[in-house]
């Protein structure tokens, strides 16, 4: 079947669509990013930031603060995508969504997560175009690989998470045997320095 000039239009303009519908987050997201570090929504009658994308435009703090977020990380890690050119040049396909770059953006805060892992997930997102549930299931393979690698790591991190929670449940209980007078304070003072000694040995 012959592809005719008005087809090869509407392909191109379905192009153009979904690059726009994938990329209009951004301009959304810059603008808020103004509003919200000059405090413009002041000047609108609005106390909080929240107030107003809740109250003018209909979103919710946590997604508002989502995408300003995303767009700063977007400013930090890619600044090329924030180009008017980029998304005009690049394929549809290869355009990340908002959801994509959040994950992204997840998995460089993560912590356990090596630096050259990282750049892997980066590369995926931006030069071979793979969407949100792709890289998810990538991180969470490597944290998983991570932790099959390296158990006695996982291990200790299990330890001393244990004694991060027995020391908050001690906090709890030595503020409560001062309050209620549950013990001398000659002993309250030796559960003081048993604390301390439990906090150096995790530092």
């Amino acid at each position: 079947m012959r592809e005719g000039i008005m087809d090869q239009i509407l392909r191109q303009q379905i192009q153009n669509h979904a690059k726009d519908f994938k990329s209009s987050w951004v301009k959304l997201a810059e603008a808020l990013y103004t509003v919200y570090n000059d405090k413009i929504y002041k000047l609108w009658g609005y106390e909080k930031f929240e107030y107003y994308v809740e109250k003018e435009i209909g979103i919710k703090k946590q997604v508002a603060m989502r995408l300003l977020k995303t767009y700063y990380f977007l400013e930090q890690e890619e600044p090329a995508y924030l180009k008017s050119d980029y998304v005009q040049t690049a394929e549809a396909v290869m355009v990340p969504s908002y959801d994509t770059v959040n994950v992204l953006r997840l998995a460089k805060r993560n912590k356990e997560l090596p630096k050259d892992e990282y750049e892997k997930l980066k590369t995926k997102v931006f030069e071979e175009g793979k969407d949100a549930p792709t890289i998810r299931k990538d991180l969470s393979a490597l944290m998983k690989q991570r932790k099959e690698l390296d158990p006695d790591e996982e291990r200790e991190n299990r330890s001393v998470l244990s004694v991060r929670r027995f020391l908050n449940a001690f906090r709890s209980f030595k503020k409560d045997a001062e309050v209620l007078k549950l013990l001398p304070s000659d002993m309250i003072e030796e559960l003081e320095l048993f604390m301390r000694k439990l906090e150096g040995e995790i530092k």
